[in-house]
């Protein structure tokens, strides 16, 4: 039995973060039982109209949390790819570099321009105008200061805390930070986005940073646009870094550029 858990997400970020995973826990239960018997009692009015085809409970696919009055959608990921996909429409580079961000946006932005993928797990589908590079956001195959657009979204948090195969570091995402700063070119721009509020780490799924303590590890870039999805999934462009400063779990997301 199915159940969307992007639905599950929104209802479950809309919960104190005191909230044990008994409270998920149910919380799916809620959507999961009242679906079962939908479906059953669809099943069996399905079966009874004129015309109907054979069902076989072999062949069953109950989907039981796609029953609702508008589009579900998770805040951050909707935001940060619409976001960014924008600023390199805008700045149409001949190439864009992204580090690890979601593979749907990655391959998207094949419609605005060649695109290099870089991840410590190889993208191995087949998209035109689209290079996967293996390869990790501590340790990038690029000289100093020598792309001209890239991006890395809801990335960095990650980093040193072994989820997907990397190296245990307290350091991660700083470490992380840095290597992206050190290849954006003269002129170029970095489009960042990472969860932001009360600094803490969640081991092992993310870390949450102060935006200002972000806004400083890219010292030597000059922010163009601080945008961000706010605890209450309320997307803003140019917002102020202390709005979402003692966040639960807020998305900040950053437009620098090197100068020239």
């Amino acid at each position: 039995m199915s159940v969307d858990r992007s639905q599950l997400r929104e209802r479950a970020q809309k919960l104190p973060p005191v909230i044990p995973q008994l409270g998920l826990k149910a919380l799916q239960a809620s959507v999961v039982v009242p679906g079962a018997v939908r479906y059953l009692r669809d099943r069996r009015a399905y079966r009874a109209l004129p015309e109907a085809e054979r069902l076989r409970w072999r062949d069953a696919f109950p989907k039981l949390g796609d029953r609702m009055s508008t589009s579900p959608y998770d805040a951050h990921y909707l935001h940060q790819d619409t976001w960014a996909a924008n600023r390199v429409a805008d700045a149409q580079p001949s190439r864009h570099v992204d580090v690890g961000s979601r593979v749907d946006y990655v391959c998207f932005l094949t419609a605005v321009t060649n695109v290099a993928f870089v991840d410590i797990r190889p993208l191995t589908a087949n998209v035109e105008k689209l290079e996967s590079i293996e390869g990790s956001i501590l340790d990038m195959p690029f000289e100093d200061q020598s792309l001209e657009s890239v991006s890395c979204l809801h990335v960095v948090e990650h980093i040193g805390l072994g989820r997907y195969g990397d190296p245990l570091d307290p350091l991660g995402s700083r470490k992380g930070m840095a290597e992206l700063q050190r290849v954006v070119a003269p002129g170029g721009q970095l489009l960042f986005s990472t969860p932001v509020g009360a600094p803490r780490v969640c081991f092992n799924a993310h870390r949450i940073h102060d935006p200002q303590d972000l806004r400083e590890q890219f010292g030597e870039l000059e922010l163009v646009e601080f945008a961000g999805v706010d605890d209450a999934g309320q997307f803003r462009r140019h917002r102020e870094l202390d709005e979402l400063a003692g966040s639960a779990y807020a998305c900040g997301m950053y437009h620098f550029r090197r100068p020239l």
